[in-house]
């Protein structure tokens, strides 16, 4: 998702081949072995979707959301990739890791939440009246957890999250990213993006 979106504000278009994980197409297991998406093939094969962010927004970035990389924002990131993700992967798919108690994981992953509460204290956006880079790349994932238990994330003291995440959910370029495609096959006809 956060692929996408830099993407869009890049205003690139890009060929789009969406991937079943269940079911990866030999072709994409030859361009990334690893299997993970996203994957970007361009001059080079970049894997990760904060590379691809990076790719994107250093050929054009209209709204200027790259100057915002401030050393504080790029340590939030940081987090939002390690600590939280992994306690997010913990809440969300508690039944892989059964030695692993899911409480505690919503628990490490809502503080994280709280942090992020209290930065938006008295801004829209992480770093002021407008998204920055890190909002881009934190929001998906503040998303996926928030939608592990929407009723249980509704009963939360996160004012400033929840009206933050709310503003990306009615936004636009959340809506024109969110477009459901059909999985990739060999052969098929060119799927453009945006």
């Amino acid at each position: 998702m956060r692929a996408r979106l830099a993407i869009a504000s890049a205003g690139l278009t890009v060929e789009l081949r969406e991937i079943l994980l269940r079911d990866k197409a030999p072709d994409f297991l030859t361009t990334s072995p690893k299997g993970t998406v996203p994957v970007m093939v361009a001059d080079e094969v970049i894997e990760e979707s904060r590379n691809i962010m990076h790719w994107a927004l250093g050929r054009s970035d209209p709204e200027r959301l790259l100057p915002d990389m401030t050393e504080n924002a790029t340590a939030l990131i940081a987090e939002c990739d390690g600590s939280f993700k992994i306690a997010l992967d913990h809440t969300k798919y508690a039944v892989r890791y059964p030695d692993i108690d899911a409480a505690e994981s919503r628990a490490t992953a809502a503080s994280f939440i709280t942090k992020l509460d209290a930065q938006l204290d008295t801004k829209r956006w992480l770093y002021g009246d407008s998204p920055s880079f890190a909002d881009l790349a934190i929001l998906p994932f503040v998303r996926q957890f928030a939608h592990t238990d929407l009723d249980w994330w509704d009963r939360q003291s996160f004012t400033h999250a929840h009206s933050w995440l709310a503003a990306f959910k009615s936004s636009a370029r959340f809506t024109s990213i969110m477009k459901k495609y059909p999985p990739w096959k060999s052969g098929q006809d060119r799927v453009l993006f945006p």
